[in-house]
């Protein structure tokens, strides 16, 4: 299957920003494994210190999001996303620097992970906005699931690629690709061209800026679909939060894998995610957005309950793969159908603030999640936080098919931009 023959791909710029998120994703993929390899191998950090360092990268999301969304309503969004791959690389690079001047530590983990947070939560809202405007509301689940191609190309190729460049240079030097990556990324967003338009400086200059944060967060309330779907995925964000937390360390001291291991096992994120960005759009035409949401949830909570039930019975690099496959799978199919629906629900005008307001709520459960399965790795065992990441995540799927509301939409809303609903 050509991916390139989709409509999409004639929409001038969309190739571009297809190769930015090809590249900023496949250095993602080397400091996912390349971070928690530093501080597992070389700082002996401990389940807690990992539930922290995750803590910190999602920190920026409840500190930031809301007062990042007015602000990017009255900005431009393109050279926010610029900006941010550029602080991105900055950030990665102070880790190899300061382990050759032999000053890394665990608090400077804590701060570059903080970094990288701020990054996600301004510049990612930015590229989410710059990619409803580029192609329309209407496509908006076909290009998600072309960006989770991207995205699955990039976690099929960047595990090996981390893990070469981890065996032969050390993880934190891994770290000098990604910086690398990340400029190609910057040179395709230069050379996309987005007509925005932004309110002139003498409409807002005047108003209160709490007003237009409250404005952005009545909004929200004032859709119970909106709601709805933040207490799911805030839901499923606690429980999913306590694994990821303390994955990599599981997979290291408890199932014995080595860092070359680790990175490969990694590439069946990949594979999770070429399901679902490729079988996603087929599944929510035919059950319909709502329930597909629901069942990329329910996939999730697969991978971590039958790891626990087979560990022993099966190769541990399968089990830890098929994990990631279940992961990477359901979460594409979430996402993908969560991202379409809340842009379509937002006028344009509102959609800074509508994004950040949800990244808010859905990330509030997020780091006591990664906290808790931190301190429950450390204090009960590594089994405990991946079960109950399990059962918890199930349990939500479960509830959220009891609720009418979600599982009833089975295609985007139509939202006219120049009507504002009330709040």
């Amino acid at each position: 299957m050509n991916i390139f023959r989709s409509p999409l791909f004639k929409i001038p710029g969309y190739r571009r920003m297809w190769f930015s998120i090809l590249f900023s994703n496949l250095g993602g993929q080397i400091t996912l494994l390349a971070l928690p390899l530093t501080a597992v191998f070389l700082l002996d950090a401990s389940p807690t210190q990992m539930g922290l360092l995750t803590a910190m990268e999602i920190a920026p999301f409840v500190l930031l999001s809301l007062p990042g969304g007015v602000l990017l309503d009255r900005m431009q969004k393109l050279p926010v996303y610029i900006a941010g791959e550029i602080v991105m690389g900055l950030s990665l690079l102070t880790i190899p620097l300061a382990w050759a001047l032999d000053l890394l530590s665990i608090n400077l983990m804590y701060v570059v992970c903080f970094a990288i947070g701020a990054v996600y939560t301004i510049a990612g809202s930015a590229s989410q906005l710059v990619l409803t405007q580029l192609v329309g509301r209407d496509k908006l689940v076909e290009a998600y699931s072309q960006n989770a191609i991207a995205g699955s190309m990039a976690e099929v190729m960047g595990p090996g690629l981390a893990g070469i460049l981890i065996r032969v240079f050390g993880a934190p030097l891994a770290l000098v690709m990604d910086a690398l990556l990340l400029i190609g990324s910057v040179l395709m967003l230069k050379g996309i061209r987005i007509h925005e338009e932004v309110p002139p400086r003498s409409t807002w200059k005047d108003r209160s800026f709490k007003d237009e944060l409250w404005k952005g967060l009545n909004f929200v309330r004032s859709h119970p679909m909106l709601l709805e779907m933040a207490a799911i995925v805030g839901a499923w964000q606690f429980f999913a939060q306590m694994a990821l937390s303390v994955q990599i360390i599981f997979a290291v001291k408890d199932l014995g894998l080595d860092e070359t291991l680790v990175a490969s096992s990694f590439v069946a994120m990949g594979l999770g995610s070429v399901l679902g960005g490729m079988a996603g759009p087929p599944i929510s035409r035919k059950i319909g957005l709502g329930p597909a949401l629901i069942v990329g949830i329910a996939i999730t909570s697969v991978g971590w309950i039958s790891l626990l039930l087979l560990e022993g019975l099966l190769p541990s690099i399968f089990l830890f793969s098929w994990m990631l496959i279940c992961f990477s799978w359901g979460a594409t199919l979430l996402f993908v159908n969560f991202l379409s629906l809340r842009q379509a629900f937002t006028p344009t005008e509102l959609l800074g603030r509508m994004t950040t307001t949800m990244r808010w709520l859905i990330t509030l459960p997020a780091a006591p999640g990664a906290l808790l399965g931190g301190w429950m790795a450390e204090h009960i065992g590594m089994r405990s936080s991946l079960l109950c990441a399990g059962i918890g995540t199930l349990l939500v799927a479960l509830v959220a098919t009891l609720r009418p509301r979600l599982k009833s939409i089975h295609q985007l809303p139509e939202i006219k931009d120049s009507t504002l609903h009330p709040s």
